[in-house]
């Protein structure tokens, strides 16, 4: 899918919303205050939501797409994307003057961060078409009252994720690898999640060294996990059955469940077994989404055009 194109003037401004994925992810406490302390390496998929902007005498936010129909359900205020046009339209002193239209390809609640990252490219788009320095600190300054996952979205690089989303730090270069991302059809709270959650807490699990290739990176993955699968298969037994799925799929070298699910995401090592195995989980389980997609060094660059 190739990346929109940022345009400028009385044109739309259009930015990528990639979805984010949690290559492994560890619960290492939680604050007094319930907040719980993560720990995990976050990269981007080469699947996205597209966010436009362009002037309009009032706010408006449409929304279309496969994965439309449960935000088109909600009132639009509550929507993240709204919030991050009038909290960057407030920090910069106009009005949220804007038509926005989300065009949601990816599946809602599915632990890719679809909702943060779609908040983190309207904020993106909303810097070029306010004319904001690229460097401008507000749009980031406006991110962590978004969400916990808004930050990292807007940072778009691989990145470490820790504390309750408040620090980022550069990951190593990682290898090539493509991706298959699996989605039942359901959507897993992350709030009903982390209250399911049972059981200690783990250590932090940043990488000690950059991989070498494919095969060291898998090994590295191994030793690390997903704190937050154990309660996500007892809300939804379908993620036992989707990494199952993955890891019979001939090419995938790991397979696990992003965020708090229910998505899950296998790695191989070249795009034409993820495309096939993809195409072969669509065909098995027509009610399940499968895509294939490389994994994005960072969010696709924007364009700025005429």
């Amino acid at each position: 899918m190739p990346a929109p194109t940022i345009t400028t003037g009385s044109t739309a401004v259009r930015a990528a919303a990639p979805a984010k994925l949690n290559l492994y992810l560890h619960v290492l406490g939680r604050r007094a205050d319930g907040y719980h302390l993560l720990d995990s390496l976050v990269v981007f998929a080469g699947l996205w939501d597209v966010v436009e902007v362009a002037p309009a005498e009032t706010f408006r936010l449409d929304i279309d797409g496969p994965f439309a129909a449960p935000l088109r359900a909600e009132d639009p205020e509550r929507n993240l994307v709204t919030r991050a046009c009038r909290r960057l339209a407030e920090a910069v002193g106009r009005a949220p003057d804007v038509a926005v239209t989300l065009h949601k390809r990816l599946p809602v609640a599915g632990g890719i961060g679809g909702g943060s990252s779609d908040a983190a490219a309207a904020l993106r788009a909303l810097t070029a078409l306010w004319g904001l320095a690229p460097d401008d600190p507000r749009p980031a300054a406006v991110a962590p009252g978004l969400g916990a996952d808004v930050p990292v979205c807007l940072h778009g690089r691989s990145a470490y994720f820790g504390g309750i989303g408040d620090v980022i730090d550069p990951a190593p270069a990682l290898p090539p690898v493509w991706l298959v991302l699996v989605n039942p059809g359901i959507g897993l709270g992350t709030k009903e999640v982390f209250g399911a959650r049972q059981g200690g807490f783990s250590a932090a699990g940043r990488l000690e060294r950059a991989p070498t290739d494919l095969s060291d990176f898998v090994t590295m993955l191994e030793a690390r996990g997903n704190d937050l699968m154990a309660p996500a298969l007892s809300l939804a037994p379908v993620v036992a059955e989707m990494l199952d799925a993955l890891r019979a799929a001939a090419g995938c070298r790991l397979a696990r469940m992003s965020g708090s699910g229910a998505t899950c995401f296998g790695l191989f090592g070249s795009e034409t077994d993820a495309c096939a195995a993809a195409a072969e989980l669509r065909a098995a389980r027509p009610d399940w989404w499968a895509e294939a997609a490389p994994l994005l060094p960072q969010v696709p660059a924007v364009e700025i055009a005429g």
